[in-house]
C-alpha cells in the first residue's frame, strides 16, 4: 500500500489555504466597496435633500422656483401608476408562469418560449418605452395617460415576474403534488391551494426586485412622453400624469444649484414610497414562509 508523503500534503494545503484567503480578501474588498459606495450616496442625497423636505413640498404642485417646487402631482401620478402596473403584471406574470410550469408540453417550442422569455429580462427599458409608443399610444389611441405608461411598465417587469414565478413554482416538491393527487384533488385545486401558497414567497421576492424597478424608470415616460410639470392631479386610468422619476429627472438637468437640492428632497420621497412598499411585500411574504 502507497502511503502519500505529509510533505507533499501539506504544501498543497497552504497553497489551498493561500489562495482561499487571497479570494476572501478580494470579495471582501468587493462588498465593502459597495457598501461604502452606497453610504456615500446616500449621506449625500440627504445632506442635500433634508432641508427641503416638508409639508409644504409635498403638498405643492412643480414650479420654476426652487423654494415653491413640490412633488404633488408626481406622487399621486406614481401611485396611480403602480396601481395599474402592479396588478397587471403580477396577475400576467404568475398566469403565465402556472401555464409555462403546470400545463405546457416540454417540447421545443415551449423551451424556445422559456428562453425567450429570460431573453426579455435584459432588454433595455427604453426598447419597452418604444414598444408603448407604438401599441399602447398610437395604436390603441390611448395617449399620455395613467394606462398607457401602466401598461408599458407592465410589459418591462413581465418577464422578470415570470422568470421569478417559474423558479418558485418549479421548486415546489413534487411529492406535495402527489400527495394532493392522491386526495383526490384536481389539478387547479393542487396549483390553486398546494403549489401557489408554497411558492408565494419566491413569487413576491421577484415581484419586489420587479415593482422596484418599475417605479424608478424613467426612459419608458420619457418615450411615451409623459409631461413634465402638471397643475393637476389625475383622478383616473384615464387622466394625463406625472411621475416622480420624471420631476426628479426634470429638476436634476436644471442648471440652478438650488433644484439639484429639491431633485435629493424628491429622491428622497421616492425611496420612501419604495421602502414602505417593499415593506409590505416582505411582510406578505414571511409570512407565508412560516406558514409553509
Amino acid at each position: 500500500m502507497r502511503y502519500m508523503d505529509d510533505t507533499v500534503v501539506m504544501k498543497r494545503m497552504t497553497k489551498r489555504i493561500t489562495l482561499n484567503k487571497v479570494w476572501k480578501t478580494l470579495f471582501f474588498l468587493a462588498t465593502t466597496f459597495a457598501l461604502v459606495t452606497l453610504a456615500i450616496l446616500l449621506y449625500r442625497i440627504v445632506t442635500q435633500g433634508i432641508d427641503y423636505l416638508n409639508i409644504d413640498f409635498l403638498m405643492n404642485f412643480a414650479s420654476r422656483f426652487a423654494d415653491k417646487a413640490g412633488v404633488k402631482a408626481a406622487l399621486i401620478g406614481s401611485l396611480w401608476l403602480m396601481a395599474v402596473v402592479a396588478p397587471v403584471s403580477i396577475i400576467l406574470g404568475v398566469g403565465t408562469a402556472i401555464y409555462l410550469e403546470e400545463y405546457a408540453k416540454k417540447n421545443r417550442i415551449n423551451d424556445f418560449i422559456r428562453m425567450n422569455i429570460s431573453n426579455l429580462a435584459g432588454v433595455p427599458s427604453i426598447v419597452f418605452g418604444l414598444l408603448g409608443l407604438t401599441i399602447f399610444v398610437r395604436m390603441m389611441g390611448l395617449g399620455k395617460i395613467v394606462l398607457a405608461a401602466g401598461l408599458t411598465m407592465s410589459l418591462l417587469i413581465l418577464p422578470v415576474i415570470i422568470v421569478a414565478a417559474q423558479e418558485a413554482i418549479r421548486a415546489v416538491p413534487n411529492e406535495q403534488r402527489e400527495a394532493s393527487y392522491g386526495m383526490g384533488a384536481t389539478k387547479w385545486q393542487t396549483i390553486l391551494r398546494v403549489v401557489l401558497p408554497a411558492a408565494i414567497p419566491g413569487i413576491l421576492t421577484g415581484s419586489i426586485l420587479a415593482m422596484s424597478r418599475a417605479i424608478g424608470e424613467t426612459a419608458p415616460l420619457v418615450v411615451i412622453g409623459i409631461p413634465v410639470i402638471l397643475q393637476f392631479l389625475p383622478n383616473g386610468l384615464l387622466s394625463q400624469f406625472t411621475a416622480l422619476p420624471m420631476q426628479i429627472y426634470d429638476w436634476a438637468k436644471r442648471p440652478q444649484e438650488a433644484f439639484q437640492y429639491v431633485a435629493a428632497a424628491g429622491i428622497l420621497v421616492l425611496m420612501t414610497v419604495l421602502l414602505v412598499m417593499n415593506s409590505i411585500a416582505i411582510f406578505i411574504r414571511n409570512k407565508f414562509q412560516k406558514r409553509y
